[in-house]
């Protein structure tokens, strides 16, 4: 009988193996920054070329490593961080699988140099596809250099998986800033095509998490500290003024070690649950400590995911901290204490003094003080103030004869609570949500200016700096052109904060700094610049809700009279561009229903 099960090469084995290890180049700069960290260095410089397709290059200042230390790191499974099974129960290392550096060969040309401190010279070795082709002494200084040159250059269908390089740098400076929140007191150095991407120098947490997140972020992260006898949990946490449109600005870790897990993400959600609005994500970052016995982190070979002994215990502990500090509101001004009246004032002087005060503040003559008179004298004549006609009372518009539209010939009644439009068909009530009206009004005109070409935009006159992610910088970049197209101008400003020059016409008045972080979370979503047009009446919704009125905001009978005209020149004008109604109707049958008339 012939055989049909076969032992493969090593060479195919490590191939498969760095299929798990080795997603993007992101992934290679990640493998190797944890050995670095592993290695107790305090210097890590990342450089990187076409994205980290054409070159990859770390140094460190950690302790190095021996000829047969460098040569044995090559082999599978060869590690210094593990030695016995109960080993597995007690990691403490970032690393300790020991196929990052053989999987990360295998699909490379690869090239590790490295000195142990106070040896004579150090060892340089060159691997190709997997196979080792020279070893030789080099003079170097003490630390580490991996140099990984055409990534799955012998993986051709890997290769064609890569996304631009624009993309693939995002992904990078991403990768190394998530490292460096866990480590404040490492220096990290990022360049890309020899240009300067991210430089990050020793300091404390608070500063390293506003160098990545954004300078403006510092005055609104509150410090978390929370400890019982199975978990510390530390850290910093925004205030409801500094939130995301997605969660790449939560940084979570266990045991030093960067994680994305749904019991940590849905405890932080729990705290922020009322304190921040739906589809807001806060600034986090959190890090937490457990017994290592307590925590699983031998579960995918990415080690993002972990699996907690004590899960639900851990998701409240998370949830408990973060809602004490969010409890005592910190980002509120301390409440000052009453005035003081002074010595000698009864309380009908102070309250005269006020009112003078309020008077004089607003230029308007002093208003006549009413003194009681003794009974058995005669009240002195007195001037009266001008009396002034009041204001005209608002008054219902009768529909104008000329008005053909359902929304133009409704009787207009006033407002309730400066959020709704009461109005009268016949003997209908109709009501109409104000902001649901009105964004149906502005996504119409940007669907027109967008078939004509492209939406009005206008120039700000002071252009804002806006912090973004550095993925998002990338995605700025891939779809500066069909963002231009809808009215914004985005300039690279260096590291990850871009300039915005121009906006949507629109939205001039409102917050286009906030806006264009949204758009560019939901673009980063997106692959190619082909789905643009698949996205974009999500785009223009988006920005319609941006430039109209929210929440109570009165209105003049002449703006709702131009509202309702409007109206009736939009199509689907019953329901606003997320689905919710514009108005509802109450017949006159169903008000007398209420009232037991019937």
């Amino acid at each position: 009988m012939s055989q049909r099960i076969t032992i493969l090469p090593e060479t195919l084995t490590n191939k498969i193996a760095a299929g798990e290890v080795v997603e993007r180049p992101a992934s290679v700069i990640k493998e190797l920054i944890e050995n670095s960290l592993d290695a107790g260095a305090t210097d890590i410089s990342v450089e990187i070329a076409g994205g980290g397709r054409r070159r990859i290059r770390i140094t460190d200042n950690g302790h190095g490593m021996s000829r047969e230390d460098a040569l044995l790191s090559l082999e599978r499974h060869a590690t210094s961080k593990i030695r016995v099974d109960s080993d597995l129960d007690t990691i403490q290392t970032l690393g300790f699988r020991g196929e990052a550096l053989p999987s990360i060969a295998s699909v490379s040309r690869f090239s590790l140099a490295t000195r142990e401190t106070g040896a004579p010279e150090g060892t340089e070795i060159t691997v190709e596809g997997g196979r080792v082709r020279d070893v030789r002494a080099c003079g170097m200084a003490a630390g580490t250099v991996i140099t990984v040159e055409q990534i799955f250059f012998n993986l051709p269908a890997r290769l064609k998986f890569m996304k631009s390089a624009e993309t693939e740098t995002g992904h990078v400076a991403d990768v190394i800033a998530r490292m460096s929140v866990s480590r404040p007191d490492v220096a990290f150095l990022c360049t890309s095509d020899e240009r300067e991407l991210l430089r990050l120098q020793r300091s404390d947490l608070q500063r390293r998490l506003a160098q990545v997140v954004g300078r403006e972020s510092s005055p609104h992260l509150y410090r978390l500290h929370g400890k019982d006898d199975y978990a510390a949990i530390t850290g910093f946490i925004s205030g409801p003024a500094l939130v995301r449109s997605g969660t790449q600005a939560i940084y979570t870790y266990i045991n030093g070690r960067f994680i994305r897990d749904k019991v940590v993400q849905h405890a932080v959600m729990q705290a922020y649950r009322g304190v921040i609005d739906r589809g807001r994500y806060p600034v986090v970052a959190l890090f937490i400590e457990l017994p290592p016995g307590e925590v699983d982190v031998n579960v995918h070979p990415t080690k993002h995911e972990v699996r907690f002994r004590r899960q639900s215990v851990v998701h409240d502990a998370i949830q408990s901290a973060l809602e004490e500090v969010l409890r005592s509101s910190p980002w509120l001004p301390e409440a000052h204490s009453a005035p003081t009246i002074p010595s000698g004032a009864t309380g009908q002087v102070y309250r005269e003094r006020i009112a003078a005060a309020a008077q004089a503040s607003l230029s308007l003559p002093p208003r006549p003080q009413y003194r009681p008179q003794p009974a058995d004298q005669p009240v002195p004549a007195s001037t009266s103030p001008t009396v002034r006609e009041p204001a005209c009372p608002f008054v219902p518009e009768e529909p104008q004869p000329e008005s053909s539209g359902y929304f133009s010939a409704l009787s207009i009644i006033g407002q309730f609570h400066s959020e709704y439009i009461l109005c009268q068909s016949g003997s209908d009530l109709v009501i109409i949500d104000q902001h649901a009206a009105s964004e149906r009004v502005a996504y119409q005109l940007l669907k027109q200016q967008c078939r004509s070409g492209s939406v009005e935009s206008q120039r700000l006159l002071f252009p804002e700096t806006v912090e973004l992610s550095f993925s998002e910088v990338a995605t700025a970049a891939r779809f500066n052109e069909a963002l231009a197209g809808i009215g914004f101008e985005l300039e690279p400003f260096g590291g990850a904060t871009v300039m915005l020059s121009a906006v949507p016409r629109l939205v001039a008045e409102k917050e286009p700094a906030l806006l264009i972080r949204d758009i560019l979370a939901e673009l980063d979503q997106i692959g190619t610049s082909s789905a643009f047009n698949d996205v974009l009446e999500s785009l223009l919704s988006r920005i319609a809700c941006h430039s109209v009125i929210r929440g109570a905001h009165p209105l003049e009978s002449r703006q709702i009279s131009q509202l309702l005209q409007s109206m009736d020149q939009t199509d689907f004008a019953a329901s606003c561009p997320h689905g919710r109604p514009v108005s509802h109707v109450i017949t006159l049958a169903e008000l007398q229903k209420i009232f037991k008339r019937t």
